[in-house]
């Protein structure tokens, strides 16, 4: 960070204090720090709304292995996108249900439909897609 601007926010002092409340329950050293993150995660939304962007997604998964097919279904589909595969991990929870951590490079709009046909496969008890960003449009 060369250059640095400073400026100032006008709030609500109930806001402000929510705020201060908050950034002291998470741990940042200053609201500048706060605020920087806060406009960080808006700009990595917007770029995932641009379809083209390349950027990462952190898939989660959790299913029941015992259900039928479904292991070579979500394998499948993996290999369908090998292109944007980059690192598959399989946990066991307990005796029955398990977890797969999918890491996601490529296009937000292709990571999105992996996502979606990934989590939607039958018998998925749940999934979630983290949208990370390759950090290389921001500062």
């Amino acid at each position: 960070m060369s250059n640095v601007t400073r400026f100032g926010v006008s709030l609500d002092d109930e806001l402000l204090q929510k705020f201060d409340d908050l950034i002291e329950k998470i741990g940042y050293s200053s609201r500048s720090e706060a605020l920087r993150d806060l406009i960080r995660n808006r700009l990595v939304e917007e770029e995932w709304k641009e379809e083209s962007t390349v950027t990462i997604g952190i898939l989660g998964l959790t299913f029941d292995h015992a259900a039928r097919e479904l292991t070579e279904k979500l394998t499948k589909i993996q290999h369908q996108n090998i292109h944007a595969i980059v690192s598959s991990t399989h946990i066991h929870l307990d005796h029955h249900n398990c977890l797969e951590v999918i890491i996601l490079k490529g296009e937000s709009g292709l990571i999105k439909r992996i996502a979606d046909e990934l989590i939607s496969t039958k018998s998925v008890k749940h999934g979630k897609l983290l949208m990370m960003t390759t950090g290389s449009r921001l500062f």
